[in-house]
Formats: structure tokens, sequence, C-alpha cells
């Protein structure tokens, strides 16, 4: 009896423009355009004869078949990704790991760890992935994501790693190495932004308990690698993860005059499909995690203590 069965590249389709929510986006992905993804979509809306979409003006909105049938055709798609893997590279491919992180902790915080993992476990390929804040845990092709929250997410199991400090640096280009500065005189520099985090300076005062009613100005850097970089040539002063400049703070490129860090309330957390829950490598990694951020966690209880 003949399968049932939608076209795959119709069913590529709706999963990419469904997963960004945006047939240009979908179109840019899959190096279409976007009437070959709209036709695309049609054709398997005419197949089914539900439609899966809402249009709404720009919005795109699925509808609730449309969303019911994404979550099962993702998990589909990564299912035929893996056995065609599998044929390709003649072992399989659950053996493997797929890591999110955030690009800034995924390139400073992380690569310093890694090659104790790569030692302890040399048979277990990691590829490492850019994780959005909103991961759909019930979708994701994610193995596990290291996500900063406090610490609920859908569909997913998780365990907080190491909490967030936040500390006002400056390079001693700007500022002497050792100097000691009353915390209002940050006022005094230039205020280094964080576009991804916009509120960082104003998180940062309502944590270290000051009353400041001036304005916050100064140059704005689209991601927080950026701003670091910044910050170590001496062009202003940053609020910054403590965790993100380890490396500068040793090598003494970026110091802290204004004071100690201070916890942000959030803390780092590793987070795992709950349909994975019981794979063997992901409860490896998430293990590894832990013991490399355990000395992180006791100096927070010792602070917390105090």
């Amino acid at each position: 009896m003949r399968r049932f069965l939608p076209s795959l590249s119709a069913l590529h389709a709706f999963e990419t423009a469904a997963r960004y929510m945006s047939f240009t986006k979908a179109a840019e992905d899959l190096s279409l355009t976007q009437s070959g993804i709209s036709r695309q979509i049609r054709n398997l809306e005419d197949f089914l004869g539900v439609a899966l979409f809402h249009r709404i003006g720009p919005r795109l909105v699925l509808t609730e078949a449309g969303a019911a049938y994404y979550r099962d055709a993702a998990l589909i798609l990564d299912k035929l990704q893996e056995i065609s893997m599998d044929a390709v590279r003649g072992r399989r491919i659950d053996a493997a790991l797929m890591m999110g992180t955030h690009p800034t902790l995924g390139s400073r915080w992380l690569p310093a760890r890694l090659g104790s993992f790569i030692t302890a476990y040399p048979d277990i390929p990691l590829e490492i992935r850019q994780a959005t804040p909103d991961v759909d845990f019930e979708t994701t092709r994610l193995d596990l994501a290291v996500l900063r929250g406090v610490g609920s997410w859908l569909h997913a199991r998780s365990i907080e790693l190491f909490a967030e400090e936040l500390a006002v640096v400056a390079s001693p280009k700007l500022i002497p190495l050792g100097e000691t500065l009353d915390p209002l005189d940050f006022s005094k520099f230039a205020m280094l932004q964080n576009a991804s985090r916009p509120s960082l300076w104003l998180h940062w005062l309502r944590l270290a308990g000051l009353t400041y009613k001036g304005s916050i100005q100064g140059i704005r850097f689209a991601y927080s690698s950026m701003l670091i970089n910044a910050a170590v040539h001496g062009i202003g002063i940053a609020v910054v993860p403590v965790a993100y400049i380890e490396a500068e703070l040793e090598r003494g490129d970026l110091h802290m005059p204004f004071g100690s860090p201070i916890l942000s309330g959030d803390s780092y957390f590793a987070v795992y499909p709950e349909r994975k829950a019981n794979h063997t490598n992901i409860i490896v990694l998430r293990d590894w995690l832990v013991r490399q951020t355990r000395t992180n966690r006791k100096l927070d209880m010792q602070r917390t203590d105090r």
C-alpha cells in the first residue's frame, strides 16, 4: 500500500519556516526564494487538507494543527538526519553530542575547560552551537544547553552550574591597576553599553544599593565580546559577567576598581530535554559541567553564609 507521505522538500520548508516564524528567514536558510518557500508550504497544506499558518499582516502564526504538526515533524526530521549521517559516517550519531551556549560564554568560558572533556571522553564527539534563551526543548536539536536564568524551562530538566556575578571593570590604560575608587565615581568615565543586555548598568546600581540620578551614556555594542574588547582597549568602563573575563582579570588587562563582584540573581544552568533525560552521553556531559563548576558554586555558598 502506498504511504501517505508529503514531499520532503515541502516538509523541510515548513519546519524551517515554523522554527523561524518567517518565510524570509526560512528562504535564506534553505537558499530558496521567499515565493519558493510559500509555494512549498501551500503544496503541503493542500496535501494535508489543513491550514498550517495564519498570515496576519506581516506576522506568521501557526494554527493549532500547524503547531502540533511542527512538533512531530521536527522530531522526525531530526531522526531522519541522524540515520542519514549514521550511514555516511559509519557510526551512530547518538554517540555525538550537540551542545548549545550563549555566544560569549561559548567563546570565553567554555574553551578554557573543554580540553579536560576531550581528554576524559575522547570517543564522544562534541558539537558546539549557539543557544538562544527561548530554546524550545520539546523540539530542539540540542542535547544540552548552558543557559542563564532562574532554573525553569518547559519540557526540560536543569541543574545549576554557577551563579552569575557582575562587576564594573576598567583597563589599566584608563584607571591604574590597583587604584580603588568610590562606586559612584563610575559616572566620571564613559560607560560602555551592552545592547544584548541593555539594563545591566541599572541592574548593577540597584544590586549595589547606589542612588544615581544622572544619565548613563556611552558607546553601545551589539555583543558582550565586543564590549569586553572595547573595555580592554580603555575606551570606557563596562558592567560584565565575571565568568566572561577570567583571562583578562588574570592577565591584568582588566581590573575592578569600583569594588568586588555582585551576584546578579541569575545563574547558569545545564539544561537538557526531558525526552532525552536518560541518554548516557548527555548525563556524562551534564556531570562533567557540574564538576567543572563545583569550585564556583562552593565560593558562592561561602559568600552567602557570611
